[in-house]
């Protein structure tokens, strides 16, 4: 999904992005998982799923899973890399890595650590992963020097970074609703930088070059979801982690008249199912 929510007005809430994004993706870490592997299964995560494939992992290798949140990459990179390899994952939210250990993947294990500060040692892996998670570091260059670093000479990093969610008719509509509902997401201080980079293709590619990879390229795909109905599409949208954080704290009978009002809202712009499209961009590097 991976979407942005627009910025609504007034007064925001401050915060450190190491402070910000655990908390928020460990409350709300079961309800990610659920949405993601939905995704996932449908084939609807092609960022993710074309990092997967680029990283071409093959029986016996040594990978690293960045930001891994509840293991949705993890799981994958794992069986391909058995019999005889090894998937490590990461991530500074323990919620998610709670929900990836109950994941049993045999060939897998999960540590609480920082991207930016890896305690590996210097040419540890064959291949490094990350899934939609290089937006949440503030000091992009450091995440992108220590993803280097832990790479084997000649090993493969690739990144899927959300850079848009377009413009689909149902986002307009549900974020006009959004903002009359509800309070202005909580916002992290230190993330315009890393921002502006992803956003932009030249200087992701310039950034991992910066960090020492010989080769880097990114690729630009669109990402359609298709949603049941309006119930559905409010429903996850309400569980998923940057929407959630702005309803944390509201009480009830306002939760509950947003929620009413949203799906009234939708279901009368669109009866049926409803699609949305968003852009991802897709990093590939080489060590």
């Amino acid at each position: 999904m991976g979407r942005r929510v627009r910025r609504a007005k007034g007064a925001l809430q401050t915060v450190k992005s190491k402070e910000l994004y655990p908390r928020i993706f460990s409350r709300h870490a079961a309800a990610y998982k659920a949405r993601l592997d939905e995704i996932m299964a449908r084939q609807e995560a092609r960022g993710r799923a074309r990092v997967i494939e680029l990283l071409e992992v093959r029986p016996g290798m040594k990978v690293l899973d960045l930001a891994c949140g509840p293991g949705t990459l993890s799981k994958p990179l794992a069986a391909l890399a058995a019999p005889g390899g090894e998937v490590v994952g990461v991530d500074l939210a323990e919620g998610m890595l709670a929900l990836a250990r109950e994941a049993g993947i045999t060939n897998a294990r999960f540590e609480v650590m920082d991207i930016e500060r890896l305690t590996f040692g210097d040419a540890t892996f064959d291949a490094v992963a990350c899934g939609h998670g290089l937006q949440f570091a503030p000091d992009l260059d450091r995440a992108l020097g220590e993803a280097r670093r832990v790479l084997r000479p000649g090993g493969r990093f690739a990144a899927s970074v959300p850079v848009s969610a377009g413009d689909s008719p149902a986002w307009v509509l549900i974020d006009r609703i959004i903002d009359r509902w509800l309070p202005p997401a909580p916002k992290a201080s230190d993330q315009s930088a890393t921002r502006s980079t992803v956003n932009d293709a030249g200087a992701l590619e310039a950034a991992a070059r910066g960090a020492g990879f010989a080769e880097a390229f990114v690729e630009a795909l669109e990402e359609k979801v298709r949603w049941d109905s309006a119930e559905d599409f409010v429903a996850r949208c309400m569980s998923w982690w940057d929407l959630a954080a702005r309803i944390d704290g509201v009480a009830d009978s306002r939760r509950e008249a947003f929620r009413a009002e949203a799906i009234t809202a939708m279901r009368q712009e669109f009866p049926g199912a409803i699609e949305t499209s968003g852009r991802t961009h897709v990093l590939w590097a080489v060590a």
